[in-house]
């Protein structure tokens, strides 16, 4: 995904999040996987392995398709975090909107 793409998802995510359609952290995001309702995942690239270990095999499991991105605080930025794991997208709307973007980068 290149800068531009980075900071359309990110700006994305910062209204999600305050729209409600987005959760923060590994445990929300857990939860929501195992109920169905997580539609996207965003996950930073260079979390702690113990954590991508406890979110990323669920989410494989779930089907749940994961984006990534550079640093966890790149991606706590865009909530106004000092740094975060992973957020979880669970509007299908907004879901929808993040893959295309994601997708038209690599075009």
């Amino acid at each position: 995904m290149d800068d531009a793409s980075t900071r359309r998802v990110l700006g994305l995510l910062g209204l999600g999040l305050r729209g409600r359609l987005a959760i923060i952290g590994v445990d929300r995001v857990r939860e929501a996987a195992g109920k169905g309702s997580l539609r996207l995942a965003v996950v930073a690239r260079d979390a702690s392995k113990n954590s991508l270990d406890k979110v990323v095999p669920l989410l494989e499991a779930k089907r749940v398709r994961m984006i990534y991105v550079d640093s966890a605080a790149v991606l706590g930025g865009a909530v106004n975090r000092e740094a975060t794991t992973v957020i979880g997208i669970v509007d299908a709307h907004l879901a929808k909107g993040i893959r295309a973007i994601v997708d038209g980068a690599g075009a």
